[in-house]
């Protein structure tokens, strides 16, 4: 690390950068990163800061398109030599996937956190000042380096892999179910309990895949299936029941797209555990493994959607798929 660490904020919009407008009416994404920075209660004895406001809109605007605009400006941003980590601040409802898609585009030990925050920039009690002041702490701290992409909300630090937004408004939204967090902020203490292992590097072209995400209900039938196969798609996530089981006649209905060579990937809808091929049954595990459907262990929908776009568009990775989804969710 340089005598003079240097860290830059990546400022992307989100609840940490909105306030109340009334000519609108409405709370909306306005703020720049010096405005946020401006809330923290100082900065003596933090790491050299530089802003860069990249966007201004709230995450759940945010397209696949942007998504990989923003990961290679962070690339470019850490390639430089003069900047030590990133910290990206952003809307909470897209983090868990922006956070992850970075872990699987951005490759080097230089940290990268992703933050944001439940409260606005104008509440009175917001904790973006907090996480903010937090993730600088982390993306300067040795102990931060070749961990991967972290999200650090709460004064915890999550694997982007692992990391879920479990609630809509709690201060403490971000946990890793079945993991637990990697790590701490505490005061200005960074401390780590483990070190991820499960990660993949991948080079898209672009995020230009379709890859529709259903989730099985009771009752579901193929029809579902329809007006999404006509449309056409490049692949296909299906959050199924427990396991990673689904109707009979849904199943059935996977087996012909995957017999049409479509790549279809089974996760769970479930909040925890992994998905593993046992039962029959028609559309059960086992028959749908069989049939050539990847399982993707504890990774969840959103998640396997975006690593399954973008190894499709990555040339390298588009035959070993069913290897590719075993290295990173076991």
């Amino acid at each position: 690390m340089s005598a003079t660490t240097r860290i830059v904020i990546v400022g992307t919009g989100g609840t940490i950068a909105s306030r109340y407008d009334p000519a609108q009416g409405r709370t909306v994404a306005s703020q720049e990163v010096e405005r946020i920075v401006a809330l923290l209660p100082g900065t003596r004895g933090l790491p050299d800061l530089e802003f860069d406001n990249f966007a201004t809109v709230p995450s759940f605007n945010m397209t696949a398109a942007f998504a990989h605009q923003l990961m290679q400006h962070v690339a470019a941003v850490l390639r430089r030599g003069d900047v030590d980590g990133v910290v990206v601040t952003q809307g909470t409802d897209t983090l868990e996937e922006t956070s992850f898609l970075a872990d699987l585009l951005i490759d080097g030990p230089k940290p990268v956190v992703f933050t944001g925050a439940q409260l606005a920039h104008d509440h009175p009690q917001s904790d973006g000042p907090r996480n903010l002041l937090d993730s600088i702490r982390a993306a300067a701290a040795n102990a931060v380096r070749g961990l991967g992409v972290l999200a650090c909300f709460n004064g915890e630090l999550h694997a982007a892999r692992d990391v879920t937004k479990v609630h809509t408004s709690a201060i403490e939204t971000f946990q890793s179910y079945g993991h637990g967090a990697v790590g701490v902020v505490d005061g200005e203490q960074v401390v780590i309990y483990r070190r991820p292992q499960l990660r993949v590097h991948l080079t898209p072209l672009d995020l230009s895949k379709r890859v529709p995400l259903i989730k099985a209900v009771i009752g579901i039938d193929d029809g579902v299936l329809d007006p999404i196969l006509a449309t056409g798609i490049d692949g296909l996530v299906v959050e199924a029941f427990g396991r990673g089981n689904l109707s009979a006649e849904l199943g059935k209905r996977l087996v012909r797209v995957c017999g049409d060579g479509v790549p279809v990937v089974v996760t769970s809808r479930c909040p925890s555990g992994r998905v593993m091929p046992i039962y029959g049954g028609g559309g059960g595990g086992r028959d749908l493994e069989d049939a050539g459907v990847i399982f993707s262990g504890d990774l969840k929908g959103p998640k396997a959607r975006l690593l399954l776009m973008a190894a499709l568009a990555d040339p390298e990775a588009r035959p070993r798929l069913r290897d590719l989804f075993r290295a990173i969710a076991p």
